[in-house]
C-alpha cells in the first residue's frame, strides 16, 4: 500500500523544526528512523498532513557527556548508540538493550528517539528508559520542558509531547562506581518482536544492594517498574535463593492483558523468569569503575 498524500519539509536547523511544528500543530508529525511511522502510513493507520523530516538536522545527532550525563540526540541511530564508547561507559545499560532492538538492517536506520517517542509496550528502550532513570527534553514555539519516564510515557503509543513539541533530547545519568546491569527478553522468534522483557541495574556495596532499579516491557500500556523485588533486595546480600524469592514479586508489580501471541498468566510468570535471569546475569558481568 501507500500512504495518502502529506506534505514533506526536510528542516536543516532546530529552528526550522520548531517553526513547522508549531504552524501546523496537529496535522504534522517528525519523522525520525521511519521504522514503525512510515509501515504505519503505508497502511493508512497513521495520515499526517505534513512530514517535518527530522533527518538534515545535524544537531540532533549527537552524543555527549554533560559533566557525568549522558546525552543523547534524538535522531542518535540505534547502531550508532550501541556502538558508542561514550555509551558504554556512561551506562552500560543502554549499550546492551540497544543489541534487541532488532536487526543489524532496523538498527541501522532506527533511531534512539524515535523508539522512545513512538512508545511501543513491547519495544526495549523505553524499559530501558525506566531503569535507568531518564529525563526527556520536549521542545516546541513554547520553549523546553522536562518529564520522567512515568509522565512521559502517557499509555499504548502515547507520550505526553503535545502538538507543535517534538522530543529534544534524552539525558541519562551516568552509572555509579560498582554498578552491574544486564537487558534480558524473550520473544516468538530471534530479533523478532518481544513477548516481555527485563531491564536491570544495581548498585552494590561489596555483595549487598545498595541501589536497585527493574523495569519490565510487554506487561502494561508502557514499561512497568518491579518495585515489589527492588524492596525484597534492596540494602541486603544479594544471595541466589533471595534473589529466586525476591523475582517472584514481580507478579504483584505487573498486570497484564491477554492478546494473540501470550496469555496474562504467561506474561507474569515470564516477567518472573525474566526478572531472575536479569538480576543474576547482571551480578555475574563487570562493575563499573
Amino acid at each position: 500500500m501507500k500512504p495518502a498524500k502529506f506534505t514533506y519539509y526536510a528542516p536543516e536547523t532546530v529552528a526550522e523544526i520548531i517553526a513547522l511544528l508549531g504552524r501546523y500543530g496537529d496535522d504534522a508529525r517528525p519523522l525520525a528512523g521511519g521504522q514503525s511511522l512510515v509501515p504505519l502510513m503505508n497502511m493508512r493507520v497513521a495520515r499526517p498532513a505534513v512530514l517535518v523530516d527530522l533527518n538534515r538536522c545535524k544537531a540532533l545527532d549527537a552524543v555527549s557527556d554533560d559533566d557525568g550525563t549522558l546525552v543523547l540526540g534524538p535522531m542518535v541511530r540505534q547502531s550508532g548508540g550501541e556502538r558508542s564508547e561514550l555509551v558504554r561507559r556512561l551506562c552500560p545499560l543502554l549499550a546492551q538493550t540497544l543489541r534487541f532492538t532488532g536487526p543489524r538492517a532496523v538498527r541501522n536506520r532506527a533511531t534512539i528517539g524515535g523508539s522512545l517517542a513512538h512508545a511501543d509496550p513491547v519495544a526495549e528502550l523505553p524499559g530501558a528508559a525506566l531503569a535507568l532513570d531518564a529525563t526527556f527534553v520536549i521542545e516546541g514555539a513554547n520553549g523546553r520542558r522536562t518529564l520522567k519516564p512515568d509522565a512521559f510515557f502517557v499509555g499504548q503509543l502515547t507520550t505526553a509531547i503535545e502538538p507543535g513539541e517534538f522530543l529534544r533530547e534524552i539525558r541519562i545519568p551516568k552509572a555509579a562506581a560498582n554498578t552491574v546491569s544486564a537487558f534480558i527478553e524473550s520473544g516468538a522468534r530471534q530479533e523478532g518482536v518481544a513477548i516481555g522483557g527485563v531491564a536491570a541495574q544495581i548498585t552494590l556495596a561489596g555483595e549487598v544492594c545498595q541501589d536497585i532499579r527493574l523495569a519490565a516491557i510487554g506487561v502494561g500500556s508502557g514499561p512497568v517498574r518491579l518495585t515489589a523485588t527492588e524492596r525484597t533486595l534492596l540494602g541486603r546480600k544479594l544471595s541466589e535463593a533471595l534473589i529466586t524469592e525476591a523475582a517472584k514479586a514481580a507478579e504483584d508489580d505487573v498486570d497484564p492483558t491477554t492478546d494473540l501471541h501470550a496469555t496474562a498468566h504467561y506474561r507474569k510468570r515470564l516477567t518472573v523468569a525474566l526478572a531472575e535471569r536479569a538480576i543474576k546475569q547482571a551480578l555475574a558481568g563487570p562493575r563499573t569503575n
